[in-house]
Parts: structure tokens; sequence; C-alpha cells
């Protein structure tokens, strides 16, 4: 990102081959994710437990109930796939972003070229990326949301990432049914999800950038890195005011039971249960703790892309 993490100029004609600028975009993103992964994982757990149980009164209780029960590393519960995985979910959002926006400059007519692309193609451009990341981040997510919620010590249900990922696929009792009713279970909240949350990000984080640029007369790629920063972290903040409520659903749904055990049917059953059991604030819980973590991790991401971008350029 030579002139911010959500818009790499695409240069002139002796700029990198488009396929070139694309490796750069996801080798940058994957460097992000990881950065995102670190910052914003015990701030994670604590936002999942807050929307999948009913034993904590507050992030404050949750947090300090997680430490004094289970100990300090309890906090980075179900790390290593997020770790593994995140990084290819944030170098496939950035990759297709950006691939989307050049699509969408390269269909301008000669007299818009040069000129910004509308705030309405960068909310496509990102809910592009979403829908790309979605089918990864999916899965990813709800693993890490059965590691995060299972019981501690002797009552564990899964001895790892990857026995989570042999049950939720197993069509054994007590398995998940398959991989598309276990392992992707509550995709089609997480396709809705994160097409608004990227569609938002990129959107608000362009809306920024740009505003500074005009406002002090400078190029985007003049502006501080610090401010890249902020503004990514403003970006976090409206990232998830905009889609909190397709989360809370995707987390009831990823932390389920089977079989008899299945408390919702369907997305829409979700939906309709905790509105009738919670009203319009169960759909809110939890987000005071992923506000809080949102701006140092959307910060981080968008600051590391920034500084890996300028590295490889």
């Amino acid at each position: 990102m030579a002139d911010s993490a959500a818009d790499v100029e695409a240069h002139d004609a002796a700029a990198p081959s488009s396929g070139l600028q694309t490796a750069k975009d996801l080798f940058s993103g994957a460097a992000g994710g990881i950065a995102q992964v670190l910052i914003g994982q015990p701030f994670d757990i604590v936002k999942v437990r807050l929307q999948t149980s009913q034993a904590y009164p507050s992030a404050l209780a949750a947090a300090t109930s997680i430490y004094r029960h289970e100990g300090a590393l309890a906090f980075y519960k179900g790390t290593l796939t997020p770790l593994l995985g995140i990084g290819a979910c944030v170098s496939i959002q950035f990759g297709a972003f950006h691939a989307a926006r050049r699509w969408l400059e390269d269909r301008r007519g000669p007299a818009a070229r040069g000129t910004p692309l509308g705030y309405g193609e960068y909310y496509a451009a990102g809910a592009f990326a979403g829908l790309a990341n979605s089918f990864l981040s999916g899965p990813i997510e709800h693993v890490r949301i059965r590691l995060q919620t299972q019981p501690h010590g002797a009552g564990r249900l899964y001895a790892g990432p990857w026995d989570c990922v042999r049950k939720l696929c197993s069509a054994a009792p007590g398995g998940g049914g398959g991989v598309a009713r276990g392992l992707y279970r509550g995709e089609a909240v997480t396709l809705l999800r994160e097409a608004q949350a990227y569609g938002v990000w990129f959107l608000a984080f362009e809306w920024l950038m740009n505003s500074d640029a005009e406002r002090n007369k400078v190029q985007r790629k003049d502006i501080a890195s610090w401010k890249v920063a902020f503004y990514g972290g403003l970006a976090g903040e409206a990232l998830w005011l905009g889609s909190y409520p397709f989360d809370v659903v995707k987390s009831k749904m990823q932390t389920d039971g089977f079989g008899a055990e299945q408390r919702y049917k369907t997305m829409r059953d979700c939906f309709a249960q905790t509105f009738r059991a919670e009203g319009l604030r169960g759909f809110w819980k939890g987000i005071g703790p992923t506000l809080l973590r949102a701006m140092p991790v959307s910060a981080g991401t968008f600051a590391v892309v920034e500084m890996t971008m300028r590295a490889i350029n």
C-alpha cells in the first residue's frame, strides 16, 4: 500500500504488471492478517463468550473469569487456526479488493480515467473482497469459536483445531454431519456479514483518506503513516457498527448443538429466536469489547500493510 492500504496506485506504464501487483497485495495482506490475529485474539474470545453465554454480566467480568479460571494463555485459545488462516483471509481481502478496484477503473471511459472511484464503487469492491474471503473465513472462524467456547479442563470437546475439524465433518453420532452442514454451518449469514463488513471497511477508509488529502492539499501517498493507521482504526469501528448483528447470529449458529441438541434450524430462525428472547439488545451483546478491539486491530492491519507495501515496492 504505497499510497494507502486500500488504494495502491495502479500507476502508469512503468508500473508493475497486474499479476505482480496482485502478488504484492496478497503478500502485504498476509502480513497485516498475522498482526491482526496477534493484536485482536484476547478481545475476540471475550466477545464470543459474551455473544454465546448468559454467564457474564459484562466484558470485564468475562475477562476476569477467563483469567481466574483458565489462566492468561486462555486468551489465546484457538489461535493456531486463525494465525494460519486469517493471514490468508486478509491476503484475499486486499488482493480481491484491489483486483475489483482495478477492474472498475478499467471499465471507466477516457474522460473519467485518473479520477477516484465513487464511494458506491469502493463499497462494491469491498463487498466483493468480503464474499471472496468468506469461503475461507467461515470454517476458520467456526473452528476458532468452537475452541474458544468449549469447557475448560477435563470437559474439553476438542483436542485441537484439526480434531475440531474432523469432528465437525464427521457423520458419526455427536459429529457435525458433513462439510456443508458441519464445518460450513452459518455460511449464509457469514456471506452477508462479510459483504457488508468489508464494503463498509474499505468505503470508510477511502472516505477518510480522500478527505484528508483534499483538506490538506496533499497526495494520498504523502499522508503520514500514523494517520493511515488512525483512519484504519476508525474504519474498523465502522466495520463492526455496520455488521455486528450478523456476527451475533453467526456466533450463535456456530456454537449451536447438532442433532437433537440443535436449537437454530436456519439463519432466519436464529434471528427470530434472538429477537423474541432478547429484543434488539440481543443483537448487540459484546459490542463493547468488539469496538475496543477494532481500533488497534484495524489500525495495526493497515499500518503493517502500509509498511510492507513500501518495503517491497
